[in-house]
């Protein structure tokens, strides 16, 4: 009681907290504040900074013709500007504000490319310029913006009048200004980080005195000193933050470097770690593993990002200060969570996946979790990052973490995640020929009484996970019937693996031109049920799961094993 008595005394600060700062962001929005952002105006652009993200010469043709294709989503405006039309997508909103797009028109390389990247500037200043306020103005989308325009400028300037160039240089000046007020007082999470990143970027891309680059660099270092972990996670604990925010870093340390400035230590410091710590996270094919938020993976944008990576050795196995394990040999990797949830404020899109775990085989994945479907409906979300979409196991079908469905906590933060495991101890075993761990959670004591434990073990060159799931009361004490000791533990299956059952009435897990492994449990026989793979490029897909179901009044302890019995592309092993 105590315990969600202090979730609930920190959800409603939190709730309070962002109240005052969406009030304070309006004041500042206001004509009070407004003549702040006013000032003197650059005289040019000093250098446009990199841009690591994928371009699509295509895409620039697509935005020429009036269609948008943009945060999965497509819009055609008909002939009219996009910032003139109401589109009742925030996602879309966003990203058309956020202004990435421009990199579409740089890589087209043509005079009406630029044109039409001149053009599109020109009406955002126009309608929005002035204007502070709406999806244009929220600060994470300011500092998106913020960079695009300065690694853009290029193209954008390219043909450019004298009283665009004024023009241009002035808004980013008075956006500039703006975030500055407003970095301190963003909500924690990688926006702020970004903000801080953006306005690094324009001390060093615009004119400035020296003192504005050493402010911006000292409040980047703070930044990522406090947001990126000792083993390179990000505190939100999504594998996609880490790619993201290398897309930023890595730019603005070569842009340090092209301005013959010093890095800050912190910026050398977080790239050095986040680089390994995103080949962690990544399967053989180049995707990531599909935990706390995590869904569709472009593998070309990874691979990108690791180009940078001088380590080139093989991934750490080991992130506990992310809370994660990685088990490797053979040609097989299997990715667990073993880890806290992460702090309240940057949860929105954390996941109740504790102790689930991924494998692949090659380049094919078997074991999955459900990820997310990025820009599918929000009302499918809650049941991405329920734990029944894990590969772990629910005591009553109920989630290992609690989300918040207050509308009033909502509309000021999201959907946060609340009242997960408060202590998730992990051991890890290596030894000759085996990788493992056991790991332990209580996120089912409070509402159940129970501790779930899981080991896992990698052996026999790759060929063999070995899993054992046990429940158990503080102290060992007896289990009863009591109606509330239902447990289900599941595999979900991805989507391109065939289900079979051989002879032996085992399940065979099988794909074209690809390994097959035999999933066989001692204590309890396995069933199939219907599931859904949300993280599908192309949304989400129908797919398998087995399942392992029982009392733990009955059986308190299963074991199952993952066998891998013909190998594609691997020699036969002994």
């Amino acid at each position: 009681m105590a315990l969600a008595a202090s979730n609930t005394t920190r959800l409603w600060t939190l709730v309070a907290r962002e109240f005052w700062r969406k009030t304070r962001r309006r004041l500042r929005a206001g004509p009070v504040y407004r003549w702040r952002y006013s000032g003197r105006t650059p005289e040019r652009v000093l250098i446009a900074p990199p841009d690591l993200r994928l371009a699509d010469p295509q895409i620039a043709l697509e935005i020429y013709y009036g269609r948008y294709p943009l945060s999965g989503h497509l819009v055609e405006t008909g002939g009219k500007s996009p910032f003139q039309i109401s589109v009742p997508n925030h996602g879309w909103l966003k990203t058309l504000h956020g202004f990435r797009w421009l990199r579409h028109m740089r890589a087209a390389g043509t005079e009406l490319a630029a044109a039409n990247a001149r053009a599109l500037v020109s009406d955002w200043i126009t309608m929005h310029g002035s204007h502070i306020s709406g999806v244009a103005w929220e600060p994470g989308t300011t500092a998106k913006r913020i960079i695009a325009w300065l690694q853009h400028s290029s193209v954008v300037l390219q043909g450019a009048e004298f009283p665009f160039y004024r023009a241009f240089l002035k808004s980013l000046a008075i956006q500039i200004r703006y975030l500055r007020s407003m970095a301190r007082e963003m909500p924690d999470g990688k926006d702020r980080l970004r903000a801080r990143v953006a306005l690094a970027f324009a001390a060093l891309s615009l004119p400035a005195p020296a003192s504005a680059l050493r402010g911006a660099t000292r409040n980047l270092a703070e930044e990522l000193n406090r947001q990126i972990l000792a083993d390179g996670g990000h505190i939100s604990r999504n594998p996609m933050t880490v790619l993201e925010i290398l897309a930023d870093l890595l730019p603005l340390r070569q842009t340090y470097a092209n301005q013959a400035e010093t890095p800050p230590q912190a910026l050398i410091g977080a790239i050095d770690r986040m680089l390994p710590a995103l080949r962690f996270f990544r399967h053989q094919d180049g995707s990531l593993a599909r935990f706390n938020g995590m869904g569709a993976t472009i593998h070309d944008r990874i691979a990108t990002i690791l180009r940078h990576d001088d380590t080139a050795g093989a991934p750490l196995l080991h992130a506990p200060h992310s809370g994660y394990e990685r088990l490797s040999m053979g040609g097989t990797t299997v990715i667990a969570d073993t880890g806290l949830p992460p702090p309240v404020d940057v949860s929105n899109a954390a996941h109740a996946g504790c102790l689930a775990f991924e494998l692949s085989s090659g380049r094919q994945h078997y074991i999955v979790n459900a990820g997310i479907d990025t820009y599918g409906a929000a009302e499918f979300r809650p049941l991405a990052r329920a734990t029944a979409a894990h590969s772990t196991a629910t005591i009553n079908d109920t989630s290992s973490a609690r989300f918040t469905h207050s509308l009033r906590v909502n509309d000021q933060l999201g959907s946060p995640l609340i009242g997960g495991p408060q202590h998730v101890q992990c051991k890890r075993i290596d030894q000759k020929g085996v990788h493992g761990f056991i790991a332990r959670h209580d996120g089912y004591l409070q509402r159940f009484g129970f501790l779930h434990e899981r080991e896992l073990k990698l052996s026999s060159n790759g060929n063999v996970l070995t899993g054992r799931d046990r429940f158990q009361r503080p102290g060992n004490g007896a289990i009863r019937n009591n109606g509330r000791d239902f447990i289900t533990v599941r595999f979900h299956i991805h989507p391109d693996i065939n289900l079979l059952q051989d002879e032996h009435d085992r399940l065979v897990l099988a794909a074209d031109q690809a390994d097959t492994w035999v999933f066989t449990s001692e204590e309890v026989v396995p069933e199939v049920e219907e599931s859904i793979y949300f993280a599908g490029l192309g949304g989400p897909r129908r797919s398998r799961q087995i399942v392992l179901a029982f009392k733990a009044s009955d059986v308190n302890e299963v074991h199952w094993q993952l066998t891998r019995t013909a190998i594609a592309g691997y020699p036969e092993h002994n």
